[in-house]
Parts: C-alpha cells; sequence; structure tokens
C-alpha cells in the first residue's frame, strides 16, 4: 500500500522499512514475496505495482486472509467506514478506531494489519486512506466494501507491469 501511496521509483527498502516501522528483513521478504504473487513487477529494480492483481487481492482475499472482529471500545485513530474517503459518505460515527494512546477519537477497536500501521498512517495520509480502505473490507459490512472496492479503482491504478 505504501508504494500505491506515492511515487515507488523513490523508495529503497531501508527507506520502505522506516516509513512503514517494519525491520528491513521483514520489508525484503515482503516484496519478494509480492514478487512472487505477482503483485510486483519481477524486476528487482523496480518497485512497479500489479494495480489490477492488488485489487483483486484486496477485494476478494484480505477479508478472509487478515478478517477484523472488532473489540470492546477505545481511544484511538480513525480507520474503515470512519476515516477518509469513506467518512464522506458513511459519517465519522460510530467510528472504529486502531488502538492507539496518541489517538483522539473513541471508537469500536480494530487492530491494524500490523503494529506499525496507525504511526505509518499518521505521517503519510493517502497511506491511511488506503488502509482505511483495507479496513473496510475486512469488517465486511456490504455497504461499505462495495464502496470501498470501487473508490480503490481510484486509489490503485491498473499498471502495465
Amino acid at each position: 500500500m505504501k508504494l500505491v501511496s506515492s511515487d515507488p521509483r523513490k523508495w529503497k527498502g531501508m527507506d520502505l522499512a522506516l516509513a512503514l516501522e517494519l525491520s528491513t528483513s521483514e520489508v525484503s521478504d515482503s516484496l519478494a514475496r509480492c514478487r512472487y504473487s505477482r503483485l510486483l513487477s519481477a524486476d528487482p529494480q523496480r518497485f512497479s505495482v500489479r494495480g489490477h492483481a492488488l485489487r483483486k487481492l484486496l477485494v476478494h482475499g484480505v477479508p478472509y486472509i487478515f478478517a477484523a472482529h472488532p473489540e470492546p471500545h477505545g481511544r484511538g485513530i480513525v480507520t474503515g467506514a470512519s476515516a477518509p474517503p469513506l467518512s464522506q459518505t458513511f459519517g465519522p460515527e460510530p467510528a472504529y478506531v486502531w488502538p492507539a494512546a496518541s489517538g483522539e477519537v473513541w471508537g469500536t477497536i480494530v487492530e491494524p494489519l500490523y503494529a506499525g500501521a496507525p504511526a505509518a498512517a499518521k505521517r503519510d495520509n493517502r497511506l491511511h486512506e488506503l488502509l482505511a480502505l483495507v479496513d473496510a473490507l475486512r469488517l465486511g459490512r456490504p455497504r461499505e466494501r462495495a464502496v470501498a472496492s470501487r473508490l480503490l479503482k481510484e486509489y490503485i491504478p491498473l499498471s502495465p507491469a
């Protein structure tokens, strides 16, 4: 998602690790898995995301692979339909949040895809929006999933790779 949220040509593995709050080995392993599964171009010198494949994985796979089970209320950072761009359609309440002591919203807790996601999203609004769309897919409510799926077509362009 980070590669989609900004120009992928400017990234190196170490820079991605810092931006995403991950170790360099986690990023390296993830990039290798993405190339193997054809989500990224095979060229190790490029981070060219295959948009069509990524959208299919997000819409059809993520709800099962990373199913979200909302937990009791807590303080955190908005996600899912409570965050932009979906909050424009659904409104901010009732709020879904990633747990974070620095969060300003009280709502139903949704565990993020990985522990560093809230911190990375706070530094990159576009990444936050993409992760919120993924969480809307993970939560599985039909109307929110439909709108998130449609918006992902705008956020993740098709690529020639």
